[in-house]
């Protein structure tokens, strides 16, 4: 992965985490929720990107 990649998908989740708290009416309970949730995904992605993490594509849920 490079590093514009990185950088793509970053800006992606910035402007999506900015678009849910400034558009879509909801408790300020579940904002905090979805921001903590986006927050965690983007560490997890860069952790992973950085090969800290280790590969996520063993990962199963459920």
């Amino acid at each position: 992965m490079s590093l514009i990649q990185l950088v793509v998908v970053l800006v992606v989740l910035g402007v999506l985490l900015w678009a849910i708290n400034a558009y879509i009416p909801m408790d300020a309970t579940i904002k905090k929720i979805v921001n903590v949730v986006i927050i965690l995904v983007a560490v997890l992605y860069i952790l992973s990107a950085f090969g800290i993490l280790g590969s996520m594509s063993g990962l199963r849920v459920g």
